[in-house]
């Protein structure tokens, strides 16, 4: 029997004296982070619910219960990794300062990155592979989020704020940027000669991009610096 044709009947194992919501949450976020390691690790095809159970620490009738199947799961995570690094724009105003939430983007990406770099390598992998599963996502949910945020930086440019920059191309270049350090790692340390990115050098990287976005976009740093 395949991971989709699991039926959806089957209980879960709950650890004694734990509430029905306290289990739920700590049991997804566990398969979550689970199936995280395992899809960056074998990609979609290669990896199997019994494999990220096992990863977990749980049944697999937890993982089925919890998550559905393999598909689900998969979509799953590479949307939530699009909302944690796009949350930081969620509740941007025209009101807001460009240069500081252009900067605590910068920053807030980098440190994702860094926290989270299988999620971003296991979301590069899905694009490269043409997006098979994050179709309807990218063309829906997702294009409306970035329209939104792109007529705020317009509105940003009307008023002097900042130049006349395409902001759907700012936002790309911001996310292929930062993302670059995680899912390009290998050729990154080998050219360095290093064995792992330090905190010393995401800070570097931080204030380079800062730096070189800010001034492209004409936008004068916080503080006047």
């Amino acid at each position: 029997m395949t991971d989709v044709t699991e039926t959806e009947t089957l209980q879960p194992v709950r650890p004694g004296g734990e509430s029905n919501g306290a289990t739920r949450e700590r049991n997804e976020r566990e398969i979550l982070e689970a199936a995280e390691r395992v899809f960056a690790r074998f990609g979609y095809r290669g990896a199997s619910v019994q494999a990220i159970a096992e990863e977990a620490g749980l049944p697999k009738s937890n993982v089925l219960y919890y998550m559905g199947n393999k598909r689900g799961l998969y979509v799953r995570l590479l949307e939530r990794m699009m909302a944690r690094w796009n949350a930081l724009l969620d509740d941007i105003s025209v009101e807001d300062d460009p240069a500081e939430v252009l900067e605590a983007f910068i920053r807030s990406k980098m440190q994702l990155s860094r926290q989270h770099p299988e999620g971003s390598r296991l979301f590069a992998a899905e694009i490269l592979g043409g997006a098979p599963f994050l179709q309807g996502y990218l063309r829906g949910e997702l294009r409306e989020w970035v329209r939104t945020r792109a007529r705020i930086f317009e509105q940003w440019a009307e008023r002097g704020l900042m130049d006349p920059v395409d902001p759907v191309w700012l936002i790309f270049l911001i996310w292929s940027a930062t993302q670059h350090y995680a899912d390009f790692e290998a050729q990154v340390l080998g050219i360095m000669g290093q064995d792992e990115i330090s905190d010393a050098d995401v800070e570097r990287i931080t204030r380079f991009l800062t730096q070189v976005i800010l001034k492209g976009c004409g936008v004068r740093p916080s503080g006047g610096g």
